[in-house]
This record gives structure tokens, C-alpha cells and sequence, in this order.
């Protein structure tokens, strides 16, 4: 059976998908605030592409072991943000593959998970491929609320809002 945020001894986790895009930022803030304010948790969550590895086998296996440091990085540069403003430890977690499908089986694993926060990109091109997949065609049947936190929103707002 799965479980739910709102059993005893559980917490409200927020789900935030960390990359390197300016943006990012914002997400994780919004997010570690709102968690700070309600008593919930955090998880922040770094998907590596396996589209990325298609090569001989002795190129894939570098390639993987720099994305996986890659990913470590980031996701360590997010935590220490986290700490720093918040003193919430977040929960880490690094997963490999298509980064919907990926995200998605997260939620599944994780019944505490009750929020996905993701950071719109500031670009003209549009909010950003993963933000555009989430609120567009998964949105009707996606298991949880989704937050979407625009990438130029000031810290001052985040935390009179969060």
C-alpha cells in the first residue's frame, strides 16, 4: 500500500528536478521556503540522460562516471544553498534516464513526495522542455500538484510568498 504525506509520523516532501540552468535556483528556494514554513521535507532530484551514452563501451563508461560527478556537484552546490538559508537537510537523489519517466517512477517510490517544483526558463523560447512536458501533456493525469516557479522571480519574493 502506498503511503501518504498526511499519515502519521510522515512529511510533506517537496520534489525539486535540480540542473545546471540559471533558473534552478529559484526552484530550490522556493521550495526549501515552503518547506521550512510548513514542516515539510525536501527532496532534490538530478535525472542524467542515458541518450548521452551511446557510444563504444569504454567511452560510455567515462562518460557516465563524468556525468554521475557532474550530477553530484550540482546537487551538493543546491544542498549547501538549502542548508545556508534554511537549515533543512535535504534528501539527494540521482536517477538515469528519460527524465520524465524518471521523474515520475520518483513520485512513485516516494509516497512522502506531495509537490513537484520546477523553475520556468527565463528564455523566449518558453518556459523550458521540462516544464512544457509536465504541464502539458502529463498534466491531466499526473499524481501530484505541480508548482511552477518563474527563473527571474527575486529571492525578496520567494520569501514573502513562500
Amino acid at each position: 500500500m502506498k503511503r501518504t504525506a498526511t499519515e502519521s509520523g510522515h512529511r510533506r516532501k517537496f520534489l525539486v528536478i535540480v540542473d545546471d540552468t540559471p533558473e534552478c535556483g529559484r526552484a530550490v528556494l522556493y521550495a526549501a521556503r515552503r518547506a521550512e514554513h510548513t514542516g515539510g521535507s525536501l527532496m532534490l532530484l538530478y535525472v542524467i540522460g542515458v541518450a548521452d551514452f551511446q557510444h563504444w563501451l569504454g567511452v560510455e563508461n567515462i562518460m557516465r562516471a563524468e556525468a554521475m560527478e557532474g550530477a553530484e556537484t550540482t546537487l551538493g552546490r543546491f544542498a549547501d544553498l538549502v542548508r545556508e538559508k534554511t537549515g533543512i537537510e535535504p534528501q539527494l537523489e540521482i536517477r538515469e534516464g528519460n527524465r520524465t519517466e524518471q521523474i515520475i517512477q520518483q513520485i512513485e517510490d516516494d509516497g512522502d513526495i506531495a509537490i513537484l517544483v520546477l523553475a520556468a526558463g527565463t528564455d523566449s523560447d518558453g518556459p523550458g522542455p521540462l516544464v512544457s512536458a509536465m504541464t502539458g501533456r502529463h498534466a491531466g493525469s499526473f499524481p501530484i500538484p505541480i508548482t511552477v516557479v518563474p527563473g527571474s522571480i527575486e529571492e525578496s519574493t520567494i520569501d514573502a510568498i513562500a
